[in-house]
């Protein structure tokens, strides 16, 4: 925004607006909606901060989520939305989620934006169902690598490469219309010794500056076409990309030629596209807002023209329209009251001579930045069935509640225990459970963080993408797993499987598992593996990237896995850094640490939980000595399949150590049996985490006669953990405020 502008002078015509909205040409709508829109009964929501917590908003993921609910777009807004502040390990706590005139017109841009995809105002897009051939590929086209084979009599294209520049973009496809696309692609592994071969697909904009997102990956069965379908939302010019994953470099394929190399393969046999994807015109998302009314072309604004008198019809048709988005944007019934402020924009623009269309959305932007919406509205005490609909569907589902849901707390009948049981039972069933799982997994376990390091390929050379996929895949899996059947919350410290796929199975030396499909597996006895705790995405993040720290690891597992999270170090006190020289040991290292008095009383109950974990590397592999970068103390030459490795071996590890009460172990597997012999204050943990992320409030002393209380109830189910879920919706800490 220029510098001469504030955010109340943007006129509502757009002329000094810095951006164009995506659809409706040359206006954007001012920043005094948002003024008009706060007022509107902002007195009454944003000062109630008593109770468990205050008053909280949606944060930018929950606003994002009720926003595809509320509109039937999908759009990230991720970027565009500032990060918000967390407390107790999560980012949806009240206390932590604060507003700002910058926020809010962040807000209203994402509100725009929204709007722009859902309102329909052009014609239907014409339906594009083409299918195409790699062999017409720029890449496959005009390469001097002897890296693809091809053929005459057919049109697949084999790729036995995996250089990144050797992946082939569908160049022959670019989109002009943005939407959903649906691929078909036939593929098949060749010269595989009869095992799957995996190949990966990106879409986005494929230039230098583009920005690509993985689709996903896929297997090649060997010798036999295998037909893989997704839909992905594109925008103008955006397209797919392939490429084959775990096979040579193109240098040694290129040495050879593809036609006479005998190595493993993909063939891509065709490529399909259908796209955009609508079932009808105008699209379920503007039918959500304007229902069956005429769909408008494009709304030009004349600035010279003005409406004294709007017609009655348009009148009673924009009330109805914001009358229905009131009740969801807010989920609750609406009364008058609570529609008049933004009817009364509407009727302004359109006395000013706006399109229906026009009007219309000035209201509902006003709506998507009002406090009735960005504001949970929960006041002090019992819950009314509205606020429990609401608590329940942000805990959830991430995402404002559904009609059922609504039409529930209308009637007055959610809160009745067998129906809030039902209710429960439906809403973790539903595949929109999956948000709770990736988020609270997410925050609770730090996987946010998976990406914060990237190992470096001298000392981490098999370190690759997939391989950091296939770990948070695991974790969120095997999260999901535990729940749906309300197996024991105390696999998360010991159990005797895991949902694996062939890469992480490799990783953790497992055999006889091929391909990118994870399954259920059960790890062998002497794998060391078993409980989030030996899972490489959470060894990962408690690691820098170059080594590990017990000290990290150990504030990790007091905090996230024990709930006894240690006090902060003294401001005084330089933090350890390990000698990856390996002149000293850690052990050797913290030893000296502990030495020191003002270190000693936290250290005592810090390391040995991290010391447990020193088997696994930085990328959570299991290890009998440390990496080194170069030759040192003890050092000695790897060399892996015939090829000689560019770090070395270095000192034994140590993993054994005493807990501050005097018990010992010597490896991670007796160190879980220890912590196993306190089942409670597993479940206690996890209990006040999940509180904390299902309320947005943190636990205080007042909590913990009803948390003891959950955890009794949950140990006489085998401490279940759907059984736990069950019991927190339906303990008083969840119901009221």
């Amino acid at each position: 925004m220029p510098k001469s502008l504030s955010p109340l002078s943007v006129a509502c015509d757009g002329q000094n607006s810095p951006r164009r909205t995506l659809r409706s040409p040359g206006w954007r709508f001012c920043s005094a909606i948002v003024v008009a829109a706060m007022i509107c009964h902002a007195g009454d929501i944003v000062a109630q901060d008593d109770g468990r917590g205050v008053t909280r908003r949606l944060n930018r993921l929950e606003y994002q989520n009720t926003l595809r609910e509320l509109l039937g777009v999908n759009v990230d807004f991720q970027e565009l939305l500032p990060q918000d502040g967390s407390a107790d390990g999560f980012d949806n706590v009240g206390d932590a989620l604060h507003t700002s005139s910058f926020l809010l017109e962040r807000y209203l841009e994402a509100a725009t934006i929204a709007l722009d995809r859902a309102v329909a105002n052009q014609p239907r897009p014409e339906l594009v169902k083409l299918r195409y051939s790699l062999k017409d590929a720029h890449q496959v086209k005009t390469t001097t690598e002897k890296v693809y084979r091809t053929s005459d009599d057919d049109e697949r294209v084999v790729m036995f490469s995996s250089s990144a520049w050797n992946a082939v973009t569908l160049s022959p496809f670019y989109p002009r219309d943005p939407g959903n696309y649906r691929f078909r692609i036939s593929a098949a592994a060749v010269q595989s010794s009869n095992r799957p071969v995996t190949w990966q697909v990106d879409a986005g904009l494929m230039l230098m500056t583009g920005k690509q997102h993985l689709v996903g990956y896929f297997d090649a069965q060997a010798d036999m076409s295998t037909v893989v379908e997704f839909t992905d939302e594109l925008e103008p010019r955006n397209t797919i990309r392939i490429l084959p994953y775990g096979l040579a470099t193109a240098h040694e394929v290129n040495k050879i030629g593809a036609e006479e190399y005998e190595g493993p393969g993909v063939a891509i046999e065709w490529v399909e596209v259908e796209g955009p994807l609508h079932d009808v015109w105008p699209p379920a998302s503007h039918r959500l807002i304007f229902g069956d009314l005429p769909q408008e072309s494009a709304p030009i604004y004349n600035q010279s023209k003005r409406v004294e008198v709007v017609a009655n019809d348009a009148a009673a048709d924009a009330d109805r329209i914001l009358r229905q988005f009131c009740r969801r944007a807010f989920r609750r019934s609406v009364t008058d009251n609570d529609v008049a402020p933004f009817s009364s924009l509407v009727q302004a623009k359109l006395t000013e001579g706006r399109s229906f269309e026009q009007a219309v959305r000035v209201g509902l932007s006003a709506v998507m930045v009002s406090p009735q919406f960005l504001f949970l509205q929960e006041k002090p005490g019992t819950l009314d069935d509205f606020a429990v609909a609401s608590r329940l569907s942000y805990f959830l589902w991430r995402t404002m509640p559904d009609e059922q849901l609504l039409t529930l707390a209308e009637q007055g009948k959610l809160k009745d225990p067998d129906t809030l049981h039902q209710q429960i039972e439906r809403m973790l069933t539903d595949s929109k459970s999956m948000a709770f799982v990736k988020d609270f997994v997410g925050q609770w376990l730090n996987l946010r963080d998976l990406d914060f390091t990237k190992p470096g390929r001298l000392l981490y050379p098999e370190f690759d993408d997939m391989l950091k996929e296939s770990m948070l895949r695991e974790t969120e899996l095997f999260f999901n797993e535990v729940l749906t059947r309300d197996l024991s919350l105390l696999n998360f410290i010991a159990s005797d499987f895991s949902m694996l796929n062939g890469r992480l199975a490799k990783h953790y030396g497992i055999p006889d598992i091929d391909g990118w499909e994870f399954r259920r597996v059960a790890l062998p006895p002497d794998s060391h593996r078993g409980g989030v705790l030996t899972m490489a995405s959470v060894l990962k993040v408690t690691a820098n990237g170059t080594y590990t720290s017990p000290v990290m690891r150990g504030v990790f597992v007091m905090d996230r896995i024990l709930g006894m999270p240690p006090s902060p170090p003294p401001e005084n006190v330089a933090g350890l850094v390990p000698d990856v020289r390996g002149a000293t040991t850690i052990r050797e290292q913290l030893m000296k640490h502990r030495a020191e008095e003002s270190c000693a009383s936290c250290h005592v109950e810090i390391d040995p939980p991290g010391f447990a974990l020193e088997s696994f590397d930085v990328i959570g592999g299991w290890r009998e000595r440390y990496r080194l970068s170069g030759w040192a103390r003890d050092a000695q030459e790897v060399v892996l399949n015939g090829q000689k490795m560019r770090y070395y071996n270095g000192a034994k590890v140590d993993c054994a150590d005493v807990l501050s009460d005097d018990r010992a172990f010597t490896n991670i597997d007796e160190f879980k049996a220890i912590l196993l012999t306190d089942k409670d204050q597993i479940a206690r943990a996890l209990a006040r985490k999940l509180l904390i992320f299902g309320t947005g409030a943190s636990i205080r002393a007042a909590d913990e006669p009803r948390i003891e209380a959950i955890v009794a109830k949950v140990r006489e189910q085998n401490y279940g953990l759907r059984t736990l879920v069950h019991e927190i919706v339906k303990d008083a800490l969840f119901q009221t405020k």
